[in-house]
């Protein structure tokens, strides 16, 4: 659900479909609403572009969002919350600590965004079941498991390379079975596709390539229907950065 789902949810700097671009929306996960305005435009427009290079850098969002759930958010409790905080300082005293034994400053910077950017495929890994995948505006109508099926697809690989993935590619059986330890997640598959089979249920899947390969092209589809937006649509120049770039308000 576009309303629902914070892993569908990237504006302004990318957009899966032009549903979004309807009109405003209010996100039950950030409490927020989010318009397509002139700054989300433009990024949007070059999404086919900018997907790939915004995913080297997506660890920072993460943590970003991990200290706005510690310190900012109140709407609800966060089991352990001072263990989490000390874990978040213990990580970057050891970052710190590793990077400090490189000589050079340009050297620490180097490693810092190549590490970073090499873990940028894990996203990659998460974004492609989601994008790709059918989206929809308020609640389904249909049964849970099912709409879990439409609204999700696995990525095929090699058993072998399931360390790779990490189980991510297996985001299905993650949503159906939240706890399911992960080296049971090929397993869950297997007795899934069983099901669907039985039952006449959707089953998405498709190799790591062909994904990426039709997530492009829903990228620069979306990225073509921004570029259509006219003054008023969706929310468009009711930015605050608009306004100040045009010396409004």
């Amino acid at each position: 659900s576009i309303e629902m789902d914070p892993d569908i949810q990237h504006l302004p700097f990318l957009a899966i479909t032009s549903k979004i671009f309807n009109a405003p929306f209010f996100s039950t996960y950030h409490l927020k609403e989010f318009k397509t305005d002139a700054f989300a435009r433009f990024f949007v427009s070059f999404q086919h572009y900018l997907f790939y290079p915004i995913m080297s850098v997506a660890r920072f969002n993460l943590y970003v969002q991990s200290w706005i759930m510690l310190l900012v958010r109140r709407d609800e409790p966060v089991p352990y919350k001072l263990i989490e905080i000390c874990s978040l300082l213990g990580f970057w005293l050891w970052l710190g600590t590793l990077m400090s034994f490189l000589p050079t400053w340009g050297e620490r910077l180097a490693y810092f965004y190549i590490s970073h950017g090499l873990a940028g495929i894990l996203h990659i890994q998460i974004t492609l079941s989601h994008f790709i995948s059918e989206t929809f505006n308020g609640r389904s109508d249909e049964t849970w498991i099912k709409h879990q099926m439409m609204t999700t697809t696995d990525i095929t690989c090699a058993h072998w390379l399931d360390w790779f993935h990490g189980g991510l590619q297996f985001q299905l059986e993650h949503h159906l079975f939240p706890r399911l330890p992960r080296h049971n997640l090929r397993i869950a598959r297997d007795q899934i596709i069983k099901l669907a089979a039985k039952h006449e249920l959707p089953y998405y899947e498709m190799s790591f390539f062909a994904a990426n390969k039709k997530l492009c092209g829903i990228l620069h589809e979306t990225a073509m229907d921004a570029r259509k937006l006219k003054k008023g649509d969706a929310g468009f120049y009711e930015s605050p950065i608009w306004e100040g770039m045009n010396a409004r308000g």
